[in-house]
């Protein structure tokens, strides 16, 4: 098979196996075989698995994979990519053991088959950082909480958060869909983020629960993002709004997002299988891919 396709929560990847292929795919191949209406379509591509993966060093990491947004450019990370691809790697009967180690961007992640029947996959992602050298953030050295930044006109409550990719938190009473398309391009490409940043809307429901809407970078308004969720329940946290382990509601559906003391992550939710199959001929000429 040429590609599987999956989805977490509406967020949809396509993962694509490497020895099925002469080449990764370029990134004007990736743009068109993402494209809704004359590809595939999908929120990004899941390069893998890669063998020996970049980090083989490290005890029981089984693979790699490289992770691509619909506009060719490349992912540090992604919480939903990531469990798609470890739901993959179990289902495709390329890991015996329901916990193992997934290489992505020279880190490390354990990934664990919490439920074999229901697809429920968690991820441990690794650290939130706050400070503006880790989003990054232009500007002096700070913890990057509750700054103003006006964006379109508006003044905007924000916070930057890093978990492997860069987040800005926007904190909101009510959230708009809407807003987030029209907004969320204006930050992504702010000058104060030099590498872009991802952005989530949210808003904070109770101890334990909030809501987000969000704008991903390289792909746009998606209906769920793991990462994402993981730098908002961060914030919230953070911000002495909530506490964990926090429930997080997006258009999509909800991912749990359970934080250590140190605001180490991990991220747990549901992987569906959506189809496999294979490009036609005239279509692998228009991406400029072969088989192997």
């Amino acid at each position: 098979m040429d590609f599987f396709k999956y989805h977490g929560l509406g967020n949809d990847y396509l993962v694509l196996e490497p020895n099925r292929f002469t080449a990764p795919p370029s990134e004007r191949a990736i743009g068109n075989i993402c494209d809704r209406n004359r590809g595939v379509g999908a929120d990004g591509i899941l390069w893998g698995p890669i063998y020996p993966p970049a980090v083989s060093a490290e005890e029981g990491v089984v693979a790699a994979v490289r992770i691509f947004n619909p506009d060719g450019s490349e992912a540090e990370m992604s919480g939903n990519g990531l469990r798609i691809f470890a739901w993959h790697l179990w289902n495709r009967g390329l890991v015996q053991s329901e916990r193992f180690d997934i290489g992505v961007s020279g880190r490390v992640v354990r990934a664990a088959i919490d439920g074999k029947s229901e697809g429920s996959v968690s991820v441990e992602l690794g650290r939130v950082r706050f400070d503006s050298a880790s989003v990054p953030m232009t500007g002096p050295g700070r913890e990057v909480l509750r700054e103003k930044l006006t964006v379109g006109g508006t003044e905007w409550i924000i916070n930057g958060a890093n978990i492997g990719n860069p987040h800005c938190v926007v904190l909101c009473g009510e959230l708009d869909a809407t807003v987030a398309q029209e907004v969320g391009p204006l930050i992504e490409n702010h000058p104060i983020f030099p590498n872009r940043t991802n952005v989530q809307f949210m808003s904070v429901l109770s101890k334990h629960r909030i809501a987000i809407v969000i704008w991903e970078r390289g792909a746009g308004y998606t209906q769920a993002s793991g990462s994402s969720s993981c730098a908002a329940a961060a914030v919230a946290c953070r911000l002495g709004l909530c506490a964990s382990p926090v429930t997080v509601e997006m258009p999509g559906g909800t991912l749990v997002v359970e934080l250590t003391d140190d605001f180490d992550a991990k991220l747990t939710g549901t992987v569906s299988a959506v189809a496999c199959g294979n490009f036609a001929p005239q279509f692998l000429s228009v991406l400029g891919m072969a088989h192997a």
